[in-house]
């Protein structure tokens, strides 16, 4: 389970889902991960990346580890669950994965992504065991922290906390090119199938709107975004 940005369960970069097969989707959602269903977020290949941008923006409480960025962590005992954010990672060289037993075995895996930036993760209770490697220490969320969101995002900032890290509203990415700016509405931080509420690859001026229901907004292989409305 510790190998970094592995291709799992047939994972396949870009495919555009709305409530079908997700480009960056593990399994589960909606409390539902625990449950033994798999799947894979297609961003297990490797992908360069580019800079955090949530430096500036709101910290989601006093910024305290909870525990490093390399290892595996059993759920319950080395970790409590909850949610969980590294940021400050460079060329997707941060891997993670949930997993539902320490068996290393494909069918063990709930959901797992590479990161550059930001990353979010919820550990349930019914998760075992969480691999993290080449990441930056991980810190635990307030889920009630409040922020000063900002009306702009680093295109391959990864994740970013919708009314904490940035505000609800239509954003513009212009100059994608190769299809290669992938953007993800989430209502939670399972990472699951079912987590996604849209997501799409854009070559050339994507716009899209967070709404203040959305729970996070990720980004990767695009250009900045700013609020145009």
């Amino acid at each position: 389970m510790g190998m970094k940005g592995r291709i799992v369960l047939g994972a396949v970069v870009g495919i555009v889902v709305i409530g079908a097969v997700s480009a960056n989707a593990g399994s589960g959602g909606d409390g539902d991960s625990g449950s033994g269903d798999q799947g894979s977020s297609a961003s297990a290949e490797r992908r360069d990346g580019g800079e955090r941008g949530d430096e500036d923006t709101a910290e989601v409480a006093e910024k305290k580890t909870a525990f490093a960025g390399d290892g595996d962590f059993q759920v319950g005992t080395d970790v409590k669950p909850g949610t969980y954010r590294t940021t400050g990672n460079t060329d997707g060289m941060c891997y993670w994965e949930r997993a539902k037993d320490s068996s290393g075995e494909m069918d063990s895996l709930l959901a797992n992504d590479n990161v550059t930036g930001t990353s979010y993760v919820t550990l349930k209770a019914t998760d075992k065991l969480f691999t993290s490697s080449g990441c930056k220490d991980w810190e635990a969320v307030d889920e009630k922290a409040k922020g000063s969101p900002a009306s702009a995002m680093a295109g391959e900032g990864g994740m970013f906390r919708v009314g904490v890290d940035i505000a609800p509203g239509t954003y513009k990415s212009t100059g994608n090119t190769d299809d290669s700016c992938y953007w993800e509405r989430t209502k939670d931080a399972e990472h699951g199938i079912d987590s996604i509420i849209a997501n799409n690859n854009v070559t050339g001026t994507a716009v899209v709107t967070v709404n203040a229901s959305d729970a996070y907004f990720k980004t990767t292989g695009c250009q900045d975004w700013k609020k145009s409305g």
